[in-house]
């Protein structure tokens, strides 16, 4: 069998423009989900019904169906029921980004559950509002105990950025299947494509244990 790595370093441009979508979708994705995420977390968190119950059924919707399913419902069916025109990037972005709301959020509601009534019983009687002890106090405590679980969602939020290909989204899993379909060769091309996810996503991993270690010995 003869390689062919010639023909895909040859599309080094394609490439780049793949990865610099990759990192684009990974972005918006990543500030997306886990600002909902928060949100909806709180709202799980919260006693009120008016908050509980719809936080609850977002949550349960969106983790118990296919991200891919999710991506292609707003970029086929949303745009029949609605006058909005919805491009390949913003399809893929708000099915990634409501997927990961919804399992980041038990992970801030976990995180804030996880603080010790001690710590809102002090928070008030300095005379704080449940608003100021969440806060000035709870959060604070909480993201400490978040941060290894909220890196991996980040990791994969990245890793799912390549359902974007599905809508025809210039990331670099499309761009690699493009290569592969005009070079016939797709050993190469996808080798390739997973060695360039690598290099990208290993100083976020390796990030995550040295933030993991660094925890570990404060505590």
């Amino acid at each position: 069998m003869k390689w062919d790595f010639a023909s895909v370093f040859s599309n080094t441009d394609a490439l780049l423009a793949g990865a610099a979508g990759t990192l684009r979708i990974f972005a918006i994705c990543l500030v997306a989900g886990l600002s909902l995420g928060l949100v909806v977390g709180l709202a799980r968190y919260s006693k009120r019904r008016l908050f509980y119950i719809p936080a609850s059924v977002f949550m349960e919707f969106f983790r118990n169906t296919p991200v891919l399913v999710q991506i292609l419902w707003f970029y086929f069916a949303f745009p029949m029921i609605s006058p909005f025109e919805i491009s390949p990037l913003m399809a893929a972005a708000l099915g990634i980004s409501l997927n990961s709301a919804a399992f980041s959020a038990e992970i801030y509601r976990g995180g804030i559950q996880s603080i010790e009534n001690g710590q809102w019983e002090g928070a008030r009687a300095l005379g704080m509002t449940y608003a100021q002890a969440m806060r000035r106090v709870v959060l604070p405590q909480a993201l400490r105990r978040m941060l290894p679980p909220l890196t991996n969602r980040g990791i994969e939020i990245f890793k799912m950025s390549t359902l974007a290909s599905v809508v025809a989204y210039v990331e670099l899993l499309q761009q690699g299947k493009l290569i592969a379909s005009l070079n016939y060769n797709p050993i190469e091309a996808y080798t390739v494509v997973a060695l360039i996810f690598f290099v990208l996503l290993y100083p976020l991993v390796q990030a995550t244990y040295a933030l993991e270690r660094r925890l570990r010995r404060a505590d």
